[in-house]
């Protein structure tokens, strides 16, 4: 449960280099330490104490604090522990630590904000719903004994934080300074702090500033006493779950001791690298030839729920498909012969090996996270190992590996099986989700079969060697010139490289990146389809030949891009071309078996309604549908998929695929100009594609919006789901670089009044934030809430926003040069830091490679903008883009329960009953169409979208954009 102040990643906006200052801060108390009567208390102090100090007293102080000099913040609560962090800029880091250190010192905590906070703590609850991977976590929580912590609820709602407490006289603002005062001392804590100053320096700012956190003296809350929680007969059961995703998806799990003493051995790590295998012999390469699973993971994520100080997680996780959910007692029986698994030190030596090579050789994470992770490593480990203890495995031990397997019994699993097959056949509901399930005997068959002959089979066995381990760790000299920019070494009308040797980091590595453009994709949805099809099988029939290079810290990503195939591969450059090699070696033969395809366009379907049902992804697909010309929407997608294709179509897709392209790559890292340019040789070689006979376009034409205010509002998909999203989007049209960066100042001095407005004091939802638009090279910036229905209606969102808007307006009217230049300052900064590993700069010059712009020295020239920009310019911009003649565009995603909850609602009550049935006859029915619902008067003047190809015929396009100047 964090405290997410981001901008969702729905954005074009660059991605700078962070290579801040950054500090984290772990209590060793988390939410098994809430009384029995507040659940969620200890979720909702890591919320309060961040609104203001006695020193500084400004509820949202902190935050601005953050955004007026380029830093962000957060916060999560786990079981046992609740982790505080934030990054700065280095010239403000010691006065943020300061001001940082006071919500651990003296935090107000005043009485006025706790029932705002109780709505952003209920809000993340209601968010947290339709994840059925929370819903899971809750049920399976509620299997332990009575009392056991694990069956407590964490997350905290108005329910138990507000109403209830009301009811019961129960004074929440004097039990919530209570546990603060307990838990949150000094000798609970652990703190890690990161900066270009000296170390002394570092130490002589911490013992100053964090020397009045208070202490004590209690007793740490001590859970370990508590052992063997799932040691009741509830447990070993089998589960049957209505998921809300469409989802075919068998758990297998055990619950062991608490492992975390072994961590030098990491028992559950081996079993896990065994368990998770997918290459030959796996279990998983097994259940794909039978055409009956699609994804295998095991292993403990290691978070306070998978481990703890009362049991340790092992879990199976099984991704089947309709016919594998038919068979799912043989899947599991499938699962058992590689418990046989010998303690092999052959295998354990070779993690050993690639971890190894991992570490020693691993580039530099952002610093914010780096200290999250040492800050809890600190309360985990000795100190001798907060820097490795989580990371390597130390030494090989077979009793502690074998005790850890003789505990993988078939007595011993929790099964839970989801499938919204099971609609209407589970009556109970746990509590707190309302997961809808129901249990039954495991079959004693299977509990048999498991224990029975066991033997590794010619199908299934243990992992060969790994070809794909590096051994050859030097770095190449340079065989052309130094330049700060990659540089074009190979250009023809069938392709063409770009490429950067690495004299900066200096390590081993290398990122290959290719973009295949091809005419075919954007002919029709059905073509769309079948591209998606094509990527998901050619990924599938790598997944066995891969997975050594996978295993060797060699990764590899395929993805369907609007216009063209996206390959990347990074990793080791020493055996790195081998995985490339490969495919494209696949990617030119390829083949699909009809079980294949009707396995894949079985999962495509579901993938694509599991997009749908969610909030933010529909509205995000409304968007685009109204401002890209010849985009097509999911819903067209869903329904070309659904009408039905076949293999031989398939096939034949992959044919004209191929047969016209243009390979565009960049290759960055360690490698030579000669190496570099044998990638490109090897793609155009191996794939015998003719050239284009015309320009293909990297991105879509875009619809100039009208000079008026126009709504899209629809229904969402998902029946049951509270959430909404309302995004309030200006145009701008297509503009120059100079723009953009104005753009961006503007959204960076938005952010924390928008948080601040919409968010601490209207109490509108837990997500509340601005963002830059760049929609295939046309600008504009968008507010977005999103909020439940339960509470408010769009349309009251609408209006608040804009309220926040007209607000936002008069700030900046009175904004002074100082605080301008300030905000200039703090953006430029953010530009000009380092990057922290080479996988940034390549992503930068990626983006414009993939997109056809070429600005390899973006960065600088923002900055030269930036330094040119006045306050005045600033402030017309924004008005300009608000008065009369602005294009705004307003989509509304409308969740359920506002016909029974909302008052500001009731004049739509009518219009919006009735059709709730169109949208799905169940809860997994087919998507035919969206639901769009007309406009409330009280928007005045606004104009209702309920047919988007009616409104965007006829409507100009602005040209090709690329923001280049």
């Amino acid at each position: 449960c964090s405290k997410h102040r981001d901008a969702m990643p729905d954005s074009d906006m660059p991605r700078y280099p962070v290579f801040q200052s950054a500090a984290a801060l772990c209590v060793g108390v988390g939410s098994f330490s809430d009384p029995s009567d507040l659940p969620g208390l200890a979720h909702f102090l890591e919320h309060m104490v961040f609104m203001g100090s006695e020193k500084y007293p400004s509820e949202n102080g902190f935050d601005a604090f953050l955004k007026k000099h380029g830093g962000s913040d957060n916060a999560s609560t786990d079981c046992e522990r609740t982790i505080f962090q934030f990054d700065i800029q280095r010239k403000n880091f010691k006065e943020a630590l300061d001001r940082w250190a006071q919500f651990f010192i003296c935090p107000l905590m005043i009485r006025d904000a706790i029932d705002r906070e109780v709505e952003a703590v209920d809000s993340e609850y209601q968010l947290a719903k339709p994840s059925d991977s929370h819903r899971k976590e809750m049920l399976f929580g509620s299997l332990a004994k009575p009392g056991h912590p694990m069956g407590k609820f964490c997350w905290g709602n108005a329910e138990t934080l507000k109403q209830e407490p009301k009811r019961m006289k129960i004074n929440v603002y004097k039990r919530l300074r209570a546990f603060w005062k307990k838990y949150y001392s000094a000798h609970y804590m652990t703190l890690a702090v990161q900066s270009k100053e000296k170390l002394d320096t570092l130490e002589e700012w911490v013992r100053e500033i964090f020397s009045k956190v208070p202490n004590n003296g209690l007793p740490k809350p001590d859970f370990s006493d508590m052992v063997d929680p799932f040691d009741t007969t509830a447990f070993s059961k089998l589960y049957r779950v209505v998921p809300v995703g469409k989802v075919h998806a068998l758990n297998i799990t055990w619950a062991l001791p608490p492992q975390e003493k072994y961590y030098r051995v990491k028992p559950l790590h081996y079993i896990s690298w065994l368990i998770g295998h997918e290459g030959t012999g796996s279990i998983l390469s097994v259940l794909r030839k039978k055409c009956w699973a699609v994804a295998l993971f095991g292993g403990n994520s290691e978070t306070g729920f998978d481990q703890n100080t009362t049991y340790s997680i092992f879990s199976i996780s099984i991704t089947l498909t309709d016919e594998g959910f038919q068979n799912f007692y043989k899947v599991n029986k499938s699962c058992n012969s590689l418990f046989l698994s010998v303690c092999a030190l052959r295998i354990y030596e070779e993690i050993q090996r690639i971890e190894a090579n991992e570490f020693h050789y691993q580039e530099q994470i952002d610093p914010i996270e780096y200290v999250e992770d040492i800050c809890e490593n600190m309360q985990l480990f000795p100190k001798e190992d907060f820097l490795t203890g989580d990371q390597l495995m130390f030494e090989f031990n077979p009793e502690v590996i074998s005790a850890a397997l003789s505990l993988l019994t078939p007595e011993k699993a929790n099964l839970m099986l989801l499938s919204p097959e099971h609609e209407g056949q589970c009556p109970l509901r746990e509590k707190w989700f309302g997961t809808q399930y129901n249990v039954e005997d495991i079959q004693q068959e299977w509990m048999e079969q498991w224990t029975r002959n066991l033997e590794l089979t010619a199908d299934l066995h243990l992992p060969a060697e790994n070809k794909f381990i590096a051994t050859d760790f030097t770095l190449k000299p340079s065989d052309c010139p130094d330049t700060e920019f990659p540089v074009r070494i190979a250009d023809s009308d069938r392709g063409c490289l770009w490429y950067k040797k690495d004299n900066k980091f200096k390590i081993p590595r290398a990122y290959v990146r290719f973009h295949l453009i091809s005419p075919v994709i954007q002919q029709s949805a059905k073509n769309v389809v079948l591209f998606d099809l094509l990527v998901n099988i050619l990924g599938h029939n790598l997944a066995e030949p891969a997975y050594e290079a996978e295993v060797a810290q060699l990764e590899y990503k395929l993805v369907a891009g609007e216009h063209g195939l996206v390959i990347k591969v990074k990793g080791f450059n020493h055996k790195l071309p081998l995985l490339f090699h490969l495919i494209i070696d696949h990617l030119a033969d390829f083949s699909a078996s009809s079980d294949v395809f009707s396995m894949f366009a079985e999962q495509l379907k579901k993938t694509y309604f599991n997009i749908l049902i969610k909030p933010e992804k529909l509205s995000k697909d409304v968007r685009l549908l109204i401002l890209e010309h010849s985009r097509w929407s999911m819903v067209d997608k869903y329904q070309a998929l659904t009408a039905g294709l076949t293999t031989e179509e398939l096939i034949e897709f992959s044919r004209s695929f191929r047969a016209e392209l243009f390979a565009e790559g960049l290759v960055q890292g360690n490698f030579s100009s000669a190496e570099s340019v044998q990638f490109l040789q090897y793609v155009t070689d191996k794939l015998q594609f003719s050239k284009l006979t015309a320009e293909v376009p990297v991105m879509f034409r875009v619809v100039e919006l009208p000079q008026k205010h126009h709504i899209c509002k629809v229904k969402s998909l998902n029946k049951g789901d509270a959430n909404s999203e309302v995004t309030v989007y200006y145009q701008s049209g297509p503009k120059a670089l100079r723009e953009h960066t104005l753009m961006e100042l503007l959204v960076m001095h938005m952010e924390e009044p928008c948080f601040d407005f919409l968010r601490t004091k209207e109490t509108l939802g837990y997500h509340v934030y601005p963002t830059c638009r760049n929609t295939s090279g046309v600008l504009g910036f968008s507010v977005t809430v999103e909020t439940q229905a339960t509470k408010f209606n769009t349309e009251l969102v609408e209006l608040k926003i804009e309220e926040f808007l007209t607000s936002f307006g008069e700030k900046l009217n009175a904004l002074t040069e100082e605080a301008f230049n300030t905000q200039v300052t703090a953006l430029v900064k953010l530009k000009e830091c380092e990057d922290t590993h080479l996988g940034e700069e390549v992503d930068r010059n990626w983006a414009e490679v993939v997109t056809q712009q070429y600005v390899f020295d973006r960065l600088n020239r923002e900055i030269e903008a930036l330094k040119q920009m006045t306050r005045d310019e600033l402030v017309s911009w924004f008005k300009e883009h608000r008065g009369q003649s602005s294009r705004k565009l307003s989509v509304h995603v409308v969740g359920f329960g506002a016909e029974e909850n909302d008052e500001e609602g009731s004049g739509e009550k009518q219009e919006e009953k009735g059709k709730d049935e169109d949208l799905r006859s169940s809860a997994y029915g087919e998507v035919s169409k969206l639901s769009f619902l007309p406009a409330s008067p009280k928007v005045e003047g606004a104009i209702a979208i309920v047919d988007i190809p009616a409104f965007t015929e006829g409507l100009p396009l602005f040209p090709y954009h690329k923001i280049l100047k």
